[in-house]
């Protein structure tokens, strides 16, 4: 087995801002060693050789994973068309016995170790933040460290069952990330700015009982901008979003965006005045610095009697489409009341946020090399 280390990059754009300060980490601790960064399409391969390659890292080398997709059009960083993951990863096996400790960002690659018999270490560093953050799979377990930002996501994961040795508080990996799109002025005037946001997934998301409709009542009330930038997968569970969204072309007061990397690198939480949205974790970063939150309760949930809304503590919840503009209205007078909660909830979910998270990620990648 080869003492070098191998990054995966091989799914959806969010994942690459808490993982890519590992590998600048790493390459700062020991600068001699091997790193491959395994790409699924051009558009990471794209992105990341970029970035290497302004860095002077030479010790890192970009790698197309069997099944690469070579793609036309995505060179921006828009999300791209990816590959089927399980067949790539297991055909990516054989090359990944070969190396000493494997780093990844989501829980699908951890296949690999939960179901062959591999010596490579896997560590695994969670993306994402806040009280949706997922309790656990068994085949998380088969990874060597799990790597969470906050002492929170810990202890969840050890009450369900995880080894408490196995469990890694490193502060928020996403929060050093450099590589964020160029601020760019999205509006010709200084409305305040409404960053909509709602989930992917239908159970947790205001989108499909009322997410076109609370589009349309803030571009008609008129006073407000609108970024409107759902969370990346949405639209592959709501195919008719882009016709929405074309149909939204030319009017004034709103930048919509379904694909590019300003949707995951945290450009529209820093632009934003006032977060708009459901259970997207996105709101969590939205809070590393105090500002107006509402909430949409479009499915009538019981959410002060379940853990998984504690975000929703955060600010005004709106039961009622009837109740949207007259909360969005009072937001900003009645914000004082939540900002002690906004700087707990944030520093309870995130941890610390400081930079030093991937520096301490990169110092569990050497002693994972040095057992």
């Amino acid at each position: 087995m080869t003492q070098k280390v191998a990054f995966l990059f091989l799914g959806e754009t969010l994942l690459i801002p808490h993982l890519y300060p590992i590998v600048e980490a790493l390459v700062a601790i020991a600068p001699d060693l091997p790193v491959d960064l395994w790409v699924s399409t051009s558009m990471h391969e794209t992105l990341l050789s970029a970035w290497v390659r302004d860095a002077g890292m030479t010790t890192v080398r970009i790698r197309r994973a069997p099944g690469f997709r070579s793609l036309v059009g995505y060179a921006d960083g828009r999300n791209p068309p990816l590959p089927a993951k399980l067949p790539m990863l297991f055909r990516l096996a054989p090359y990944l016995a070969r190396t000493a400790v494997v780093v990844c960002a989501e829980q699908t690659s951890l296949w690999l170790p939960a179901t062959l018999p591999l010596r490579t270490r896997f560590i695994d560093t969670f993306h994402g933040a806040g009280s949706m953050m997922a309790r656990g799979h068994w085949r998380r377990r088969a990874g060597w460290r799990t790597l969470v930002a906050a002492e929170r996501d810990r202890g969840a994961l050890i009450a369900g069952g995880d080894d408490p040795a196995r469990i890694v508080t490193t502060g928020y990996v996403k929060a050093a990330f450099r590589q964020r799109t160029p601020p760019a002025r999205l509006f010709e005037d200084a409305k305040p700015v409404i960053f909509y946001n709602p989930h992917w997934q239908a159970h947790r998301s205001s989108w499909w009982r009322w997410g076109p409709e609370t589009v349309e009542r803030i571009l008609a009330d008129g006073r407000f901008n609108l970024i409107f930038a759902p969370h990346q997968r949405l639209v592959e569970r709501a195919p008719a979003l882009r016709a929405f969204v074309a149909g939204l072309a030319g009017r004034d007061g709103i930048h919509c965006d379904l694909d590019s990397f300003a949707m995951v690198d945290g450009s529209y939480t820093a632009a934003a005045d006032l977060y708009l949205g459901d259970t997207s974790s996105q709101v969590v970063e939205y809070l590393t610095r105090p500002r107006p939150c509402v909430f949409l309760n479009a499915r009538d949930a019981d959410w002060r009697n379940d853990g998984s809304y504690a975000m929703w503590e955060a600010g005004e919840v709106v039961d009622t489409l009837s109740a949207l503009m007259p909360t969005i209205e009072q937001a900003s007078t009645v914000h004082p009341e939540y900002t002690a909660f906004q700087q707990r909830f944030a520093q309870e979910a995130l941890g610390d946020v400081s930079g030093l998270a991937p520096d301490r990620a990169a110092r569990e990648v050497i002693a994972a090399l040095r057992r």
